[in-house]
């Protein structure tokens, strides 16, 4: 039985994303710890003429520098979180469309397993991408048969979903039930 599932990469980089998010901090004080004196060559601190500054001067100036590290480094792990927040997010909708309503109008498509035989009260749909819809009513059509035909399920008012089947005009009323 196939099924359309999210692909593993949007899940590789999520879990990516969090640890980035955990560990971008101590990264960032392990590349300015110290003064830039210690960071650079004597021959790069010369030519950037940092050597024309007192003491007090190079301080303020390395205290600067580790204040706009730190705020570089708050601010992608902010960004790295929303979006690995955002994914996760998307995950679940798309996983539990039809189950909860998430304010889309946009129809959920796929192909019906196996052999389509017309509309009956409490008939199981069984669809390409594992999710299970019972016709909930009375609605019937009989001697279509159609192998594995393409459909889409669409929203209605109050929770109401309707399955539309590739070539056929009715639309039963469907409830999604895995």
């Amino acid at each position: 039985m196939p099924s359309i599932t999210l692909p593993f990469r949007p899940r590789l980089l999520a879990c990516a994303a969090v640890l980035l998010s955990l560990s971008a901090p101590a990264l960032a004080q392990r590349v300015v710890q110290g003064d830039l004196q210690q960071q650079m060559s004597p021959a790069e601190f010369k030519a950037a003429g940092l050597d024309k500054l007192n003491a007090a001067e190079l301080a303020t100036l390395n205290r600067w520098l580790q204040g706009k590290v730190e705020a570089a480094t708050t601010e992608a792990v902010a960004a790295v979180r929303e979006e690995a927040r955002e994914e996760g997010r998307q995950e679940v909708i798309v996983k539990n469309r039809g189950f909860f309503d998430f304010g889309s109008n946009e129809p959920i498509s796929g192909v019906l397993q196996g052999e389509f035989r017309g509309f009956g009260k409490g008939r199981i749909y069984v669809l390409d991408n594992g999710q299970q819809w019972e016709q909930t009513d009375a609605t019937s059509i009989s001697g279509v048969r159609k192998q594995s035909p393409k459909v889409s399920i669409s929203p209605g008012v109050m929770g109401v979903w309707y399955l539309k089947v590739e070539g056929v005009n009715t639309q039963p009323k469907v409830r999604r039930t895995k």
